[in-house]
């Protein structure tokens, strides 16, 4: 059997393993990258990895989620949210559009998209039930909210965007990515808002009840049930030591951990400083102001993320090494007609992401469109922007880890609804999301 098409049993082995045992990602993509190099390839194990790891990727990752973990951890996070919430007062339907915001800044401070949707879902929902608002509503909110400030330079899923297309020697703008994408995700959030409901919403009579709601739910004072599994992953992060009063309060701590997330964005936006070694930089300067919460922060840093993330590109820098990106990509351009070959491939990463790791499917695909880019006249921006939401906004779907988070902090009475619903939300989402990017940014290129 050729060594391409054993490489690309290895990678289907890899999904099927991570889906069917839920072992990390990550962690097989090593095993398997030293079973292929070592076995079939004839290529020395230091070899594939010292070519293949992603080094400046792994220190993005790390400082930026270190940089996130204490945020959380010195309530920052949280004072962000019943601030949010405040600013509007008592005009409920401003609420959606405040978590939506809060999300996609998180999003592009470079917290990993299921920590944000884990820390926010629960509040969001539990808004739902209070003011029985559609539980759907809340949940796009926030998921689209991740989503638009997931692709920004400064974010995970932005990072590997950045990565893959370097090694691949594909002239990304990233700025335009990051745009693109947010502009889409407020266009399916603006859809998601009044398609459950939330035109009808109207000003409550006090407001102080929705700040007071916010601020007891990040306090764990709510009178309500309990907002479901996912609550615990922010009750951790957030001292149950502070009362409502110093959680809305914006002390010394929390003012400098604003002022280096704003560093942050700006060095990565506007004067496109290395983002892994600038949040680590702000993150050990925090650490130096509040030692404690330094020292906590490093047992939060999303190690899972990091190591699905480093696996995975290792091996697929292996399938390029041994020539399997090749094959399928000289198999999808026989198509004949680049764009729809684009058209293909996005449908693939929207199928595939909504079932499996997003991560891991766009660092599989996004080199398979380097065929179709070759003299063909599409701009590599519009490709990959188009390829990246299609994979990206399918994670609404509650076979996802950010729809299933969705689906378990809402109203037990209603989770079979919102599952149901979610899972009709991401089908359809399966075929417009590609069809529709493709549309828009693949085609005008």
């Amino acid at each position: 059997m050729p060594i391409e098409i054993v490489a690309l049993v290895g990678l289907a082995l890899v999904f099927v393993i991570t889906m069917t045992v839920g072992i990390n990602m990550g962690a097989v993509a090593f095993v398997a990258t030293f079973a292929i190099s070592t076995l079939f390839a004839g290529i020395p194990i230091d070899d594939a990895i010292s070519h293949g790891f992603p080094s400046g990727l792994f220190v993005t990752l790390v400082g930026v989620t270190y940089l996130f973990a204490i945020a959380r951890d010195n309530g920052t996070i949280a004072w962000l949210l019943s601030s949010g919430v405040r600013m509007v007062g008592g005009r409920l339907g401003l609420v959606p559009w405040v978590l939506f915001a809060i999300t996609g800044l998180l999003a592009m401070a470079g917290a990993p998209l299921v920590a944000v949707i884990a820390v926010v879902a629960p509040v969001a929902l539990e808004f739902s039930r209070r003011y029985d608002l559609h539980p759907l509503l809340m949940g796009l909110m926030v998921v689209n909210g991740g989503a638009a400030g997931g692709l920004a330079p400064t974010s995970v899923l932005g990072s590997i965007c950045r990565e893959v297309a370097q090694r691949n020697g594909l002239d990304l703008d990233a700025g335009a990515l990051f745009f693109s994408a947010a502009a889409f995700n407020v266009a399916l959030g603006i859809a998601g808002f009044f398609l459950f409901g939330g035109g009808r919403l109207r000003r409550v009579s006090a407001g102080d009840q929705v700040v007071a709601a916010s601020v007891g739910l990040l306090d764990g004072s709510s009178s309500g049930p309990p907002p479901g599994p996912a609550a615990g992953s922010h009750a951790e992060g957030v001292s149950g030591e502070q009362n409502v009063g110093d959680r809305a309060r914006l002390n010394l701590i929390r003012a400098t951990t604003l002022a280096g997330l704003l560093v942050l964005a700006g060095g990565g936006l506007a004067f496109d400083l290395d983002v892994g070694i600038l949040a680590m930089s702000v993150a050990v300067v925090l650490s130096i102001v509040s030692p404690r919460t330094g020292r906590a922060a490093v047992s939060q840093v999303a190690w899972a993320t990091v190591l699905l993330v480093c696996g995975t590109l290792t091996y697929i820098d292996l399938l390029q090494e041994v020539g399997t990106i090749d094959f399928l990509g000289q198999g999808v351009a026989a198509i004949g007609v680049p764009a729809l070959g684009v058209l293909v491939v996005c449908v693939i990463g929207a199928v595939g992401s909504a079932i499996a790791s997003t991560i891991g499917m766009l660092g599989a695909l996004v080199p398979l469109v380097v065929p179709l880019l070759l003299g063909s006249g599409l701009n590599p921006t519009a490709v990959i922007t188009a390829l990246a939401l299609s994979a990206l906004v399918v994670d609404a779907s509650p076979l996802s880890s950010t729809g299933a988070l969705v689906v378990a902090n809402a109203p037990a009475d209603k989770r079979d609804v919102v599952f149901r619903q979610l899972l009709c939300w991401g089908g359809a989402l399966i075929v417009a999301a590609p069809l529709s990017t493709w549309l828009v940014f693949v085609l005008p290129s």
